[in-house]
């Protein structure tokens, strides 16, 4: 019998439906509907429009409502950090301010200095810090005298207020909380020092639920818009890295991932949170996995570095496909200029050329002129970064890391997947691509019974997809010859 799941799949620029098929073991999905997200700038600040992604989640449950399909349930996965707040009656108090927004410039800074120490937050929640984290966004609208933060009965994180508004139900969901900077995973809650700090209470959060709960069902007003009855709302790993992670179609847990695009993460999955001196000093992130994990991971720029390039390069260079243009890198001498992608030089550069040029000529190293060779400098340097912190993960691990699941877009490339198998010296199955929507399917699946745990989810998900396997055939010799010259220009960058 066929089951169909609805993902609502939200990133920072874009989002869609999708519509899932569950039926003989193997998961079908297709794209009912696309759609920017865009961000409203208006009185000195950028917002998210929060209606105009509810009316998109209308748009594809009436194509569903159309065709006559029988929902089993609707799952919402988005970026992390942003929440909405409501009011006393019910309302939204004011569209959620963008993660983007400059107001926290300097208040992470001023809030570890002045309130709580960056240790103590570090101890608390384990998460790495960024400027824009939950708890930073509110010390700053507390500090700028918000109206609608004063005024607040809740506050949802972006995920769970979209569920709110199909269901009326409030509920803070455990992956998306992990984002915050608030939820401390020793007790899996979150932590009442820290909100409080903010001028807050827990009881203006939703009630925490893992990944796979039901939340509630449509509410009658959009039953009656979309033409659906009572149509279950399930909590997935609302963040979508975390929905991406419970894609991983792992056969046990001795598996690294690397979820490639714009931006890396590598990390691991842990039975509990890793926060320790060493995991500070190297600001590894403890993030809310399922079924009871931790996502212990580490952000690595990824092909941000490659994609500002392609945009500054000539129009008969954008014109060029991808495999072409990678594949001229391949005829690049290996190893010529290295950088490290995570150098702050390359965070948003005006120029990204310019910046990796100049990188490369400060460290005493050949300049990168052409794009082939700009493009091998980047290639390169990933793989040797990915296979640094691919070691800091195996000091890490209490089990052997025999494969690397490399998921996302970034699967799709050939080449640096390649190059990652030689420098990480690991097996690399890459894919799948879509990894955010089935990982959303699959977790509406487990709530609705049809799947078991995590290992039946990653199973018909191995069933369903093509990987590609890659093993190391590169010169070791060469690689490691490459990566000690890789430390020894992060040493001359220090």
């Amino acid at each position: 019998m066929k089951k169909y799941f609805f993902a609502v799949d939200l990133g920072a620029t874009s989002g869609r439906t999708i519509l899932g098929t569950l039926a003989d073991g193997r998961l079908e999905q297709e794209e009912l509907t696309r759609f920017p997200n865009n961000l409203i700038e208006t009185g000195g600040h950028f917002y998210w429009d929060i209606y105009a992604l509810y009316f998109e989640m209308i748009r594809g449950l009436k194509e569903v409502a159309r065709r006559g399909i029988a929902l089993t349930s609707i799952g919402i996965d988005t970026w992390g950090v942003d929440f909405v707040f409501i009011g006393q009656d019910g309302a939204i108090l004011r569209n959620p301010m963008a993660y983007r927004d400059p107001h926290t410039f300097g208040r992470m800074e001023e809030y570890l200095e002045k309130v709580v120490s960056q240790r103590e937050v570090y101890d608390i929640t384990g998460i790495q810090f960024m400027n824009f984290n939950s708890l930073f966004q509110l010390y700053a609208m507390q500090q700028d005298g918000n109206v609608a933060m004063k005024m607040a009965e809740k506050v949802l994180f972006v995920p769970d207020a979209l569920s709110w508004m199909l269901t009326g139900e409030a509920v803070c969901e455990y992956t998306i909380a992990s984002t915050s900077q608030m939820l401390d995973p020793k007790t899996g809650d979150l932590s009442d020092k820290l909100i409080e700090s903010v001028g807050m209470k827990r009881s203006q959060f939703g009630r925490m639920v893992q990944p796979g709960t039901q939340i509630g069902v449509l509410t009658e007003e959009v039953q009656k818009m979309t033409g659906l009855g009572a149509v279950p709302v399930v909590a997935v790993a609302g963040h979508d890295t975390g929905a991406a992670v419970a894609a991983v179609p792992a056969k046990n847990e001795q598996f690294a991932y690397l979820s490639s695009g714009t931006w890396s993460l590598m990390g691991i999955e842990t039975k509990k949170a890793i926060i320790n001196d060493r995991s500070y000093d190297l600001n590894f992130t403890n993030e809310g996995g399922i079924e009871g994990t931790t996502r212990f991971l580490k952000n690595i720029c990824g092909m941000w570095l490659y994609e500002r390039c392609r945009k500054e390069w000539p129009e008969e260079v954008r014109k060029l496909s991808h495999p072409e243009l990678q594949g001229s890198a391949m005829q690049v001498e290996a190893f010529r200029s290295i950088i490290n992608p995570d150098d702050k030089a390359f965070a948003n550069p005006s120029s990204m050329i310019e910046a990796i040029q100049t990188y490369c000529r400060e460290t005493g190293q050949t300049v990168p002129e052409t794009p082939a060779e700009i493009c091998r400098c980047i290639f390169d340097s990933l793989a040797l970064r990915y296979r640094q912190v691919f070691g800091w993960l195996k000091e890490f691990a209490d089990f052997n890391l025999n494969v690397l699941h490399v998921i996302g877009g970034g699967s799709l490339n050939k080449y640096l997947t390649q190059f990652t198998a030689d420098a990480c010296d690991v097996e690399v199955l890459a894919g799948p691509q879509e990894c955010t929507a089935i990982g959303n399917m699959m977790l509406q699946a487990k709530a609705s019974g049809d799947v078991a745990d995590i290992w039946q989810m990653r199973q018909i998900i191995a069933n369903s997809v093509d990987m590609v396997a890659y093993h190391p055939t590169g010169d070791k010799a060469a690689w490691d010859a490459a990566y000690e010259k890789y430390l020894s220009i992060l040493n001359i960058k220090n």
